[in-house]
């Protein structure tokens, strides 16, 4: 199948749809991407890779029907408001139109991106209930689909911000609380062996991830890799006092929601070549690490 069908993929000059897209080549599928400018620096090497280029965005209806004529299968990512780019209401919108236009095409299987914490109960944290929205859509199309649930990325515990140019960390859970993390790469592997395997990924809701660790292995991985110690600690509570995002955020790692359930066992038989995030921090990880021990950013943490 994977030679003569083609998947559309959204997304695919950020991380998620760029992974997907990358995954998918080395898999032998077909395949195709809708961006936004053909001559950008991430569209070029997609076409270089092998993709179809296909000019579009998510407010050009024409534009994404002609991009899923003939398609076999779409992955489906939109950007969400903590991007800054768009409202909560342009993502609902966007991912029930990629939804709806998939059964009009005739696509045969989409894999749509949601979010780990996203589900029957709201969240309070609109980019989370944004997806729950959009998977309750999908789910009353006449449609094969898969939801995929991410955990937080890797890549996000190495961005500026959270302490590391001072010479310490803070995140979400306590010291010896733990949470999932996927790293961006795994994303690509798992969404590629889910259009492979269509009869057992069909109708599947199940959330993603490549590991999971502690605030205090982060302390040690860090301290490691930087060659100093980088003591952890959950945000203070007078930053989790001022700032109602990050009090959300936090509740929702303490109630499990954002703490992660995925099945790791499963996720390595799915992903032979799953990233520990030691591993990931050694490799892929290990330059955005060493510029984030550099790097000051004072992040607003509202959105």
């Amino acid at each position: 199948m994977n030679n003569a069908s083609v998947i559309l993929v959204f997304g695919a000059t950020g991380q998620q749809g760029g992974s997907v897209a990358n995954a998918l080549l080395n898999n032998g599928w077909s395949v195709r991407v809708m961006v936004r400018n053909p001559s950008s620096v991430a569209s070029l090497a997609l076409r270089d890779a092998g993709a179809e280029i296909v000019t579009g965005t998510f407010d050009d209806l024409d534009a994404m029907r002609r991009a899923m004529t003939g398609a076999y299968g779409v992955f489906s990512v939109q950007p969400s408001s903590p991007g800054g780019t768009v409202t909560d209401d342009d993502e609902v919108r966007y991912g029930k139109t990629v939804a709806s236009l998939a059964v009009e095409c005739g696509v045969q299987h989409l894999v749509y991106s949601s979010g780990n914490a996203a589900g029957s109960k709201p969240t309070g944290v609109a980019h989370f209930d944004t997806k729950a929205e959009i998977e309750r859509h999908i789910r009353l199309l006449p449609l094969v689909a898969t939801i995929v649930r991410p955990a937080a990325f890797m890549e996000l515990l190495v961005m500026p911000g959270f302490g590391l140019d001072e010479g310490h960390f803070h995140f979400f859970m306590p010291p010896e609380g733990s949470m999932q993390v996927i790293a961006v790469e795994d994303i690509g592997k798992i969404v590629a062996a889910i259009f492979a395997g269509p009869e057992r990924f069909a109708g599947k809701t199940f959330e993603i991830a490549s590991d999971a660790i502690t605030g205090l292995r982060l302390q040690a991985l860090f301290s490691r890799a930087a060659g100093r110690p980088i003591p952890y600690s959950r945000f203070p509570d007078e930053v989790l006092a001022a700032n109602p995002f990050l009090q959300k955020l936090t509740a929702l790692v303490d109630d499990g929601r954002l703490a992660g359930h995925a099945d790791l066992d499963a996720m390595r038989q799915i992903n032979p070549q799953l990233q520990s995030f030691e591993c990931w921090l050694a490799g892929a990880g290990r330059t955005a690490f060493r510029q984030a021990l550099t790097t000051s950013v004072d992040w607003a943490y509202n959105r």
